[in-house]
């Protein structure tokens, strides 16, 4: 059993944090909203933490799941940030998706404090984090994504060592910039069947064993051919990351003209209000046809 600290237990920590409490390990969460760690803590057992330095006191693991570059920022190094009390020698995973700028800062600032590092951003959304069937992809020196691994097993199905610190976060803009054009396609090939008065459960039928299908087809088409978006993971966020794989792209210098065009899509969906539906809401920019 292992003394771990969790900070974030939102959609997606809060399921993580609960399978790690069920798997027997001793947990303490933190959140900035406090009443949704005092829920967590009801719900699973363990303490709850006025900060993420107290949250990783006398911790050997400490797990994050927070927003944005500033939030991992604040909650790491930060004048109350798990680094200031995690053990030396200890273990900091963070499975928030951020650019890989910052998780090599994080990297190298954790070295100076002899604090094992791996960013480890995941695929699987809200079911994939309550299911314990989470995809991981992980960036750090191979004794870190060891140790990681072995508590990492308690929420996902697929664990994958991609390489040195900032290639986890580099791989999940990977996973980003495909779902984009995928969905993308999706759409367009929904839209087409309906324009063309098409029974679209026959088409889903047919093209879905096909070199056509994808998750995205085989769990939004029905729910795409509805007009039902009020779920899943949220516009605002594939904005977020893709936003993230543009600006390193500008440093890399890859080219993104594909993902480019789909954020600008998304964006004119935040302005019409749907900002908070699910990123398959991309079909509703295109007209359904003449009546």
């Amino acid at each position: 059993m292992a003394k771990i600290a969790f900070i974030g237990i939102g959609v997606m920590g809060g399921p993580m944090a609960a399978h790690l409490s069920r798997a027997g390990h001793d947990v303490t969460v933190y959140n900035r909203t406090k009443s949704k760690s005092e829920k967590w803590v009801a719900a699973y057992g363990g303490a709850y933490a006025n900060s993420p330095a107290e949250a990783t006191e006398n911790a050997q693991i400490a797990i994050s799941c927070v927003g944005n570059d500033d939030d991992l920022s604040a909650v790491t190094m930060g004048r109350d940030g798990a680094f200031s009390t995690l053990q030396k020698g200890g273990l900091f995973i963070d499975h928030t998706t951020v650019s890989a700028q910052i998780a090599r800062q994080l990297s190298v600032e954790a070295q100076g404090r002899n604090i094992h590092v791996v960013d480890a951003p995941v695929s699987g959304g809200q079911a994939g984090a309550e299911n314990g069937q989470l995809s991981i992809m992980c960036g750090g020196s191979k004794e870190a994504f060891v140790a990681a691994e072995i508590i990492m097993t308690h929420y996902a199905a697929r664990i994958v060592h991609v390489g040195g610190p900032g290639a986890g976060q580099t791989t999940k803009m990977c996973n980003q910039i495909a779902i984009a054009g995928v969905l993308e396609g999706l759409s367009e090939a929904l839209r087409f069947a309906q324009v063309s008065k098409l029974d679209l459960d026959k088409v889903y039928e047919a093209i879905s064993g096909g070199a056509a299908q994808s998750w995205q087809m085989d769990n939004r088409w029905e729910t795409m051919a509805k007009d039902e978006f009020d779920f899943g993971f949220a516009v605002d966020w594939m904005r977020k990351d893709l936003g993230l794989a543009l600006a390193e792209a500008r440093t890399n210098g890859s080219t993104l003209p594909v993902a480019a065009l789909v954020d600008q899509f998304y964006a004119e969906i935040q302005v019409a209000g749907g900002g908070r539906h699910d990123t398959s809401s991309l079909v509703s920019r295109l007209p359904k046809g003449r009546s």
